[in-house]
């Protein structure tokens, strides 16, 4: 059964087939109580019922809270979401403040519904792995494809005489995401920016 509930999800195409297939398997009160959260958050008018960005393909380097917050807001704009994050686990426990419209943005994630304790009372802050935790869950479970300890190299700028997109040298260099074509990427490893760093590469090969 439990074989069978992961196929259907990993065929689903779609944000409705995604969500679609948790609302048909988890009914719990929690469950529901996240699917109107997603609900009332997709419905908003910048998202077009998740068709603002149809069939965009769309790379995001690091699983940071800027990283997964991006994906989750791609994911809900329509686009093919594919994050690569070099680490294999969530470690850093600095705290982290929050604006009130963090709070507010996150509340309506359905960050309480994962983490009880998320900004009770007065409380205005949360630890940075906390938070990965939280926005993973979401992104996941709106379909994001997520994959660890690979590590971005550089950018892969197509020829004018080829017919493909843009494409990621990655380590492990053979993994599947380096022959994927995308329409976007974004940098969100922090400090290391490699991205940039690639960027400025090219523009001197060039």
């Amino acid at each position: 059964m439990a074989n069978e509930y992961f196929e259907q999800f990993v065929n689903a195409s779609s944000l409705k087939h995604i969500l679609g297939y948790y609302r048909a398997n988890l009914t719990s009160w929690r469950a529901k109580a996240l699917w109107k959260k997603f609900d009332a958050r997709a419905s908003h008018k910048c998202y077009s019922k998740g068709r603002a960005a149809p069939n965009t393909r769309v790379l995001i380097i690091g699983a940071g809270p800027c990283g997964l917050r991006s994906a989750i807001e791609a994911q809900l704009l329509g686009a093919k979401v594919v994050l690569v994050e070099k680490r294999d686990r969530f470690s850093r426990n600095n705290v982290l403040h929050l604006w009130p419209f963090v709070i507010e943005d996150l509340r309506m994630l359905g960050a309480k519904k994962f983490f009880g304790k998320f900004c009770a009372g007065a409380i205005d802050h949360i630890s940075i792995r906390q938070l990965q935790c939280i926005l993973l869950k979401v992104a996941l479970l709106l379909g994001v494809e997520v994959h660890t300890e690979v590590g971005f190299e550089r950018l892969i700028e197509p020829q004018p005489d080829e017919k493909i997109g843009w494409r990621a040298e990655l380590d492990p260099p053979d993994h599947p995401v380096s022959q994927y074509e995308f329409d976007v990427i974004i940098g969100a490893d922090g400090k290391r920016n490699t991205l940039q760093a690639s960027l400025e590469k090219n523009s001197e090969e060039n």
